[in-house]
């Protein structure tokens, strides 16, 4: 009998065909049922290796084994006579049909019934990606009405010139940035810039805008010549520029003229009348430049100078509102530095600002200068929060409006508010190292530590130096419970004061008891004068309430600026089940917003 004669008899056709139906079936339904019950992708793979890896092993057992009356028996065993060999292919027949029956009902129905769902759901699928990925395109491409203005260069002789280059740079970025229409990037980002040697569209890229403002100014006596340009970033090209020969007389029409001339090129359409520069002597709008100037240095000599000037531009122009609420900006600095005497540098701040809001309702720093007096010098705080409301109303995306009233929303302990506001000045202006270092203390009051410190470390690698970022890590890094790593980051920290006070807090933490002890002695020695709120602190976070109180009397009686943080600082958070904590917190006016206060941070700091 030949080969092929022999396997037909023993069924062996058959069971590869029966074999072939029911591994097919089986494919289907673990491919309908993995999805279901979350299987792992690779049960499927699993499944179809097996079935493959059976294949050959039927065949074998239907050549090699044989069903008969007695039960399974070896096919040469078999005696041909007694064969139903024919009985069981019959058998098979039916079942191959049965199968083939299955096979084909399964197949209509996932075709013509299950598959057309399949494929609408697949394409909603993609139509809902293909909406996602068209909408993160559009949000991450920049508006074509966005725009930064870089710092003009200084083209004129004298190097000491450089204040009004900077200041008519600033007050051209002021005058844009209140056409509601423009997208400006801020002061602070843009001016990040200044000196580097990098291309448009990377300083583009990073403040995300589309178009750049760029120029240069020379100023020789009372005569100015300004050079601006605007440039589309994302091909170089010029979209427009011009060359303005005018005198200091002229000068704030020049800065209407180039305003009008960016919206013009920008081709925005304005809802109601453009800005128009606030107009002042010339003289005392230069010393107004020079003041701004040597404030934004932020050290003591150059705030010196800042007042300096500011006072100057003030005798020359008594009415001119900028001048006063700068004066008033820099008195402040003055007297929280313990550069001269607190109590009459506050109020001289404070009718500086009064000053300023009196001649000139509309001036959003004015309301800021005098929110700040009031808020965290005279504790008054509902007049504090109503200054800041009118600077938002007048400016709302300016971010020293945001950055102040965050502040003044963080002292009242609405910490969700604050952060919201850090937020949109963050967005506002990216590069604003105080607003970033604000912002991280405010999420370190709220317990997102993880953020607070991606927010600080951000903060490093913008300005390595920026003041005591070490002593701000490290305490971070503290709260974490981190204070081997705190203490490490302390190393680098070359300010005595907020390192030391730190360092003692990481040392207290870690168990070291005596030498805490000898230096926190030390440290109150050396800053008794100035720092009482800062040992106040210290003892706050031993939980030891009777020193802590002592202290925080103390900086009550000096009018230590520090109090102005009592409900968010977590060092204190150990006091507030104390019967002392709300007779204190009532005594500098925030007792309702302690009350008021969510539960969560009221207790030990995590």
């Amino acid at each position: 009998m030949s080969l092929f004669a022999e396997l037909k008899r023993r069924n062996v056709f058959k069971v590869a065909a029966a074999y072939i139906i029911v591994g097919w079936l089986i494919m289907q339904a673990g491919d309908t049922l993995a999805p279901a019950l979350h299987l792992p992708e690779w049960v499927n793979s699993a499944l179809a290796f097996f079935l493959i890896l059976g294949f050959p092993l039927a065949v074998f057992f239907a050549w090699a084994f044989e069903m008969t009356p007695e039960g399974i028996k070896k096919e040469k065993d078999v005696d041909r006579t007694r064969s139903i060999t024919h009985v069981t292919g019959q058998k098979l027949n039916y079942t191959i049909i049965a199968l083939l029956v299955a096979a084909l009902g399964y197949f209509a129905v996932d075709k013509f019934i299950l598959d057309p769902g399949r494929d609408a759901a697949k394409i909603a699928t993609a139509v809902e990606a293909s909406r996602e990925q068209v909408t993160e395109t559009v949000e991450t491409s920049e508006p074509d009405n966005s725009i930064a203005v870089l710092p003009f260069v200084n083209m004129s002789s004298d190097q000491e010139q450089e204040y009004f280059s900077d200041g008519l740079t600033e007050e051209l970025l002021n005058l844009l940035a209140k056409i509601p229409e423009l997208q400006v990037a801020a002061r602070t980002s843009s001016f990040s810039f200044k000196g580097q040697n990098i291309e448009i569209p990377e300083i583009a890229s990073r403040l995300k805008v589309a178009h750049v403002l760029e120029g240069s100014v020379r100023k020789s006596g009372n005569q100015v010549r300004i050079t601006a340009q605007l440039v589309r970033a994302d091909n170089g090209y010029h979209l427009w520029s011009e060359t303005y020969d005018r005198t200091l007389d002229n000068i704030f029409a020049v800065q209407d003229e180039i305003a009008a001339a960016v919206v013009d090129a920008l081709k925005v359409s304005l809802l109601g009348e453009a800005p128009v520069a606030t107009e002042a002597d010339p003289e005392a709008y230069a010393l107004f430049l020079q003041g701004r100037f040597w404030y934004n240095s932020a050290d003591r000599q150059s705030t010196d100078k800042a007042v300096q000037a500011y006072r100057q531009a003030i005798e020359i122009d008594p009415g001119y509102a900028p001048a006063w609420a700068g004066l008033s900006m820099a008195i402040i600095h003055q007297a929280g530095q313990g550069w001269i005497n607190l109590a009459a540098g506050v109020n001289e701040a404070r009718e500086a600002a009064q000053q300023a809001v009196t001649m000139d309702p509309n001036l959003a720093l004015g309301w800021v200068s005098l929110g700040n007096v009031q808020g965290n010098y005279d504790w008054n705080w509902t007049n504090s929060l109503e200054s800041m409301q009118k600077a938002l109303k007048l400016e709302p995306n300016a971010s020293f409006v945001l950055q102040a009233a965050a502040g003044i929303s963080s002292s009242l302990g609405r910490l969700d508010q604050a952060i919201s506001l850090y937020r949109q000045a963050r967005t506002a202006d990216p590069l604003n190292q105080r607003v970033l270092d604000a912002f991280s203390g405010t999420l370190d009051a709220a317990d997102l530590l993880q953020e607070a410190e991606q927010v600080e470390r951000h903060l490093y690698t913008l300005n390595p130096d920026y003041y005591v970022i070490h002593a701000t890590i490290a305490w971070i890094l503290l709260r974490q419970g981190n204070a081997e790593q705190a203490l490490a980051e302390l190393e680098n920290e070359t300010d005595a004061f907020w390192g030391g006070l730190i360092r003692q807090l990481c040392v207290f933490s870690l168990g070291r008891h005596a030498e805490a002890d000898a230096a926190l002695a030390s440290f109150i020695e050396k800053y008794h004068q100035f720092g009482a709120y800062q040992i106040a602190e210290s003892y706050g976070w031993r939980n030891q309430h009777e020193e802590a109180f002592k202290w925080l009397e103390v900086a009550y009686q000096q009018h230590d600026p520090g109090m102005g943080a009592l409900l968010k600082d977590p060092t204190l958070r150990n006091l507030h089940h104390d019967p002392r904590w709300e007779s204190l917190v009532e005594k500098i006016g925030l007792l309702d917003a302690w009350n008021e206060m969510p539960a969560k941070f009221k207790g030990p700091a995590l």
